[in-house]
């Protein structure tokens, strides 16, 4: 295991950062379904990570590692929920015109069902994972594991939780680790395709 020195990502490193991200997710069984053209793929994912990071970076945190080898994109206590007025602020309001209108259609089918499970077993007050990634080269080094320590540090000291929902089995093992318990798993209707949502909960929780 690697040690890493975490730190915020800065403006400047935005791009690179949604870079990272869009090599990271380029094989999520998600992005593979909405947006099976390779190229494209890639093109799309970057210009969305792009929106996310600049988003996090408003109402959340975001880490990453002194040479930008991997992402973690956190929002806030009281700031997870995705208002139209932050969706227009943050760019993401253009992501149908990115994506397609199909593409998207199904992209709004996957996340209102993880926004009802998310309303369902998060807790009122609570960190959300909303993007973590680490680049495939660099995977398996811990570098993912040092991303989560800073919040999950600030999260038990604050007896706060911190949620997140995966659509990879092998990440369940990894946030498991971490504290995290699988606190609902299903699949997306019509879709088919698995997600897990999991929980951390800090002692005063």
């Amino acid at each position: 295991m690697r040690d890493s020195e975490i730190v915020r990502l800065a403006v400047a490193q935005r791009k690179k950062g949604a870079d990272l991200l869009a090599w990271a997710f380029e094989h999520d069984p998600l992005y593979e379904m909405l947006i099976p053209e390779e190229t494209r793929r890639a093109r799309v994912l970057t210009w969305l990570f792009d929106r996310v990071i600049g988003y996090a970076l408003r109402y959340g945190e975001v880490y990453t590692t002194a040479r930008v080898e991997g992402v973690a994109c956190w929002l806030c206590p009281g700031q997870v929920k995705l208002t139209m007025g932050r969706v227009l602020r943050s760019g993401l309001y253009a992501t149908p015109l990115k994506m397609g209108v199909a593409a998207y259609r199904q992209f709004g089918i996957y996340m209102r069902y993880t926004e009802a499970i998310h309303e369902c077993f998060a807790p009122r007050s609570h960190w959300y994972v909303w993007a973590i990634g680490v680049a495939p080269s660099n995977q398996g080094t811990g570098i993912g594991s040092q991303l989560l320590q800073p919040v999950l540090a600030k999260s038990s000291a604050a007896g706060t939780a911190s949620y997140l929902e995966t659509g990879i089995e092998r990440n369940v093992r990894f946030y498991e680790r971490h504290g995290f318990r699988v606190v609902s798993h299903g699949k997306v209707t019509g879709q088919g395709l698995p997600v897990w949502a999991m929980r951390r909960d800090s002692p005063a929780t």
